[in-house]
C-alpha cells in the first residue's frame, strides 16, 4: 500500500512538472509572437500600450485574488498597495537614478512591509467590516501621498523615465503567477484555502488564522507594489487619482469575472475587462453603458464567474492518471 501511495505520488508530481514545463514553452510562444507583432508594427501603439496594462492588470487580479478568491477575505484597498509600489520605485528612479528592477523590488517590499502592518490589526475583521476597514485604509493611503509635496502632491509626479517595457511586464506577470500557483498548492496555501472554507474548523484543526491571513494579504499587497512600480513607469507622470476607490474597484471586477478562488479566471478576468474598455474607447458615449451590461448579464447566466473555483490545471495530464488501487487493479 505504502509503495501504491508513492507512486500516485511521484507520477502525480512528475505530471504536474511536465505540465508547467508545457504552460512555460506556451508562455515563451505566445511572447515571441507578441514580440515580433511590435517588431514588426502589426501592432500599433494604442494595442501595445494595452497589452501591457493587460499584463499589469494580471499581476493585479492574480494577488488580488490570492486575498479575496483563496482565502476568503474582502479586501478593497488594493489601489492603495498599487501606489505605494508606484510611488516608491519612481522616488528610486527618478530621484536617484536606479534601474527598474530596483524600485520594483524596493516597492513590493514597502508595500508588503505596509500590508503586513495594516493586516494585523484588521484582519481580524470580517466580511463587511473588514471591506470597509481595507476601502478606508486605500483612501487614507491615497490622501496621505495627496499632501506630500516631494513626490508632487495632488499635481502628480512628473519627469518619470519610461522604463515598463513589454518584456519587463511579461517575465514579471508569468513569475508572478507561478509564485502564487506554487503557493496556493503547498501547505500555506492549503491552510489560506481552510480558513476561507470554514475560520471555525480551520481553528479547530489547529490552523493560525490570523497568520495565514497577514500572510495572504502581505504576499498579495508585495505583488500589487510590484504592479504598481510598472505601472507608474509606463507614463511620464502619475497622480493620487490614479488610485482612488475604483481603481480597487476595478480590479475586484476583473476577479469577481473571472472567478474567485481561481487563477486561471484572474488571467481571464483581467483580459476580458481590459480589453473591453479598450475596444470601447472609440464610443465613449456609450463605453460604459456597455461595459455595465456586459457585466449584468455575466452575473446572470455566470454568477461564478467565467472560470468560478476551475483552474486550467483540471485539465491536465495528472489529473487524468489512474492508479492502482488495494487489489492490484485500476481505479
Amino acid at each position: 500500500m505504502g509503495e501504491l501511495l508513492q507512486m500516485k505520488k511521484y507520477n502525480s508530481k512528475s505530471a504536474m512538472q511536465k505540465f508547467d514545463f508545457l504552460l512555460l514553452a506556451c508562455s515563451v510562444v505566445l511572447f515571441a509572437a507578441i514580440q515580433a507583432g511590435f517588431s514588426m508594427d502589426l501592432i500599433g501603439s494604442f494595442w501595445k500600450l494595452n497589452i501591457i496594462l493587460i499584463c499589469i492588470n494580471i499581476i493585479m487580479s492574480a494577488s488580488l485574488n490570492l486575498i479575496n478568491g483563496y482565502t476568503g477575505q474582502f479586501s478593497l484597498g488594493h489601489a492603495g498597495f498599487m501606489a505605494v509600489g508606484a510611488y516608491v520605485s519612481v522616488i528610486l528612479t527618478t530621484n536617484f537614478g536606479a534601474p527598474l528592477i530596483a524600485g520594483m523590488v524596493l516597492g513590493g517590499a514597502c508595500a508588503a512591509f505596509l500590508g503586513c502592518l495594516i493586516g494585523l490589526p484588521t484582519l481580524r475583521l470580517n466580511g463587511d467590516y473588514l471591506a470597509i476597514a481595507t476601502l478606508g485604509l486605500g483612501e487614507i493611503i491615497r490622501i496621505v501621498i495627496m499632501n506630500i509635496e516631494y513626490v508632487g502632491g495632488a499635481a502628480g509626479f512628473t519627469g518619470i523615465p519610461h522604463l515598463t517595457t513589454f518584456p519587463w511586464v511579461f517575465v514579471t506577470m508569468i513569475v508572478t503567477l507561478f509564485f502564487i500557483k506554487n503557493f496556493v498548492n503547498s501547505t500555506h496555501g492549503r491552510a489560506c484555502i481552510a480558513v476561507r472554507e470554514n475560520e471555525i474548523a480551520a481553528a479547530a484543526m489547529g490552523i493560525n488564522i490570523t497568520r495565514y491571513k497577514v500572510m495572504a494579504f502581505t504576499i498579495g499587497a508585495a505583488f500589487a507594489g510590484i504592479g504598481g512600480a510598472l505601472f507608474a513607469h509606463c507614463f511620464y507622470i502619475i497622480n493620487p487619482s490614479s488610485f482612488t476607490f475604483m481603481q480597487s474597484f476595478n480590479f475586484l471586477i476583473m476577479v469577481v469575472m473571472g472567478g474567485l478562488g481561481s487563477l486561471t479566471g484572474s488571467i481571464a478576468g483581467a483580459f476580458v475587462v481590459t480589453a473591453l474598455s479598450a475596444a470601447l474607447a472609440s464610443w465613449p458615449e456609450f463605453r460604459m453603458i456597455i461595459y455595465a451590461l456586459a457585466l449584468i448579464f455575466l452575473m446572470f447566466y455566470r454568477p461564478q464567474g467565467l472560470f468560478g473555483y476551475v483552474e486550467l490545471t483540471a485539465y491536465a495530464p495528472f489529473n487524468k492518471l489512474k492508479f492502482l488501487n488495494k487489489e492490484g487493479g485500476q481505479k
